[in-house]
């Protein structure tokens, strides 16, 4: 099972088509939590994400009659590309089922790399039992994501990287989507040094490791509802649950706006693409109640569509108040408008976009709406521009930024 010689095992072969991806020292987050922050950037593997790590473990572990039958698995992204690469490594046909709300750039990766994929299912649990039928209708073996001791194993070697290159780490942060991740990550940790503490970090609408730790059980949520597409598990594992029970030490949950705000960080302080599930253990550092320790934030992986990715750069600018709408009343006469122009561009406002409304009143010489899309540096500069409008006479409301 999960024990120090099938980790070390792991980690030798897994070498074989990984990249090293060495911790990089973070001097934002650090600053900004009292912590000496590491990002894990597994987000930079061939295949985009960690996975790969488990896949080709567990596929190593196969008979090649078992390969030979073919190799099956469900996923909603990641997972998918693993097999998929480990699958054409060792030779084998991959199939993979994909949810229908798989990110296109997961789905053409993994074709990419020969397997021929199926969407089914709106979520990670029914293309998961999909999967299962083809797999016994069709004989294919099944690679499962994260509820199999060996891929756990697979991608437990993480941690060995980790300790390896930062002996005396205090705490590593870790995704949860279905678990597999989490328990080979702190199950090596802990043998390797029973004072690391590991903390889980999952979604707060797909949390069911929290739910099924505090139960004592297995838990399945009624239903998930998350942009981090990688971890919205409604079941965590059965076969790795007790590993979860006996070595995490906490659980985080977190909403959906603070990967928004956390893909931002990312970008603009580390030029990294994270996807959002790759994200929660850069948005759990703001959770963290300790400081002076040795903080390490694995980054599980970076596939996400660029729809996506300008979806959340926009929200995360409007979370920040750097992009922000106010709606003005002024008179329907000539230099009305520029004078609105002139106080946003001397207080350094940056004017996005414009709508004139000359039917907000059935008297519009009296006032007509003028709305305003615009930039700033941050919520104290969007008050001084709001301010300087109020002050102006020109009744700003601030209104919901719509792109």
């Amino acid at each position: 099972m999960l024990t120090l010689e099938s980790f070390e095992e792991a980690s030798e072969i897994v070498k074989k088509v990984t990249q090293e991806t060495k911790l990089i020292k973070s001097s934002y987050f650090s600053d900004l939590t009292g912590n000496k922050v590491y990002l894990k950037p597994e987000n930079m593997q061939r295949t985009g994400a960690y996975k790969v790590r488990g896949a080709y473990y567990k596929i190593s572990t196969l008979t090649d009659e078992e390969r030979a039958k073919g190799l099956i698995a469900a996923s909603a992204g990641n997972h998918a590309q693993g097999v998929a690469y480990a699958a054409h490594k060792f030779g084998a046909k991959a199939v993979i089922v994909m949810p229908t709300t798989t990110p296109l750039i997961k789905v053409e990766r993994t074709k990419s790399y020969g397997a021929e994929v199926i969407l089914k299912g709106d979520v990670y649990d029914e293309a998961c039992a999909y999967a299962l039928e083809l797999a016994e209708k069709e004989g294919y073996t099944f690679i499962h994501p994260f509820d199999d001791p060996a891929v756990a194993t697979g991608q437990g070697t993480i941690a060995m990287e980790i300790v390896q290159e930062l002996p005396l780490v205090d705490y590593i942060l870790v995704p949860i989507g279905g678990g597999g991740l989490a328990t080979g990550v702190s199950t090596l940790a802990k043998l390797l040094n029973p004072h690391i503490k590991v903390i889980g970090v999952e979604p707060s609408g797909a949390a069911c490791m929290k739910a099924s730790l505090e139960k004592g059980e297995v838990v399945t949520l009624p239903h998930v509802n998350t942009i981090a597409d990688g971890t919205a598990v409604q079941t965590p594992g059965e076969h790795i649950f007790p590993y979860l029970q006996e070595n995490l030490d906490d659980v985080i949950t977190i909403d959906d706006d603070e990967l928004i705000v956390a893909f931002l960080d990312m970008v603009e302080n580390h030029k990294m693409i994270v996807e959002n599930s790759g994200l929660l253990t850069v948005a759990a550092l703001r959770h963290l109640n300790f400081t002076g320790k040795k903080v390490v934030s694995i980054l599980s992986g970076g596939n996400m569509d660029v729809i996506t990715m300008s979806s959340v750069v926009q929200h995360g600018l409007i979370q920040r108040d750097r992009i922000f709408t106010v709606s003005v009343l002024i008179p329907d006469k000539p230099g009305e408008l520029v004078r609105v122009a002139s106080i946003i561009a001397e207080n350094q406002g940056n004017v996005i976009k414009l709508d004139h409304n000359q039917f907000i009143s059935t008297n519009r010489y009296a006032a007509v709406e003028l709305k305003v899309t615009m930039e700033a540096y941050g919520t104290e500069h969007k008050k001084k521009i709001v301010q300087a409008l109020e002050d102006a006479g020109c009744r700003p409301k601030v209104i919901r930024a719509s792109l």
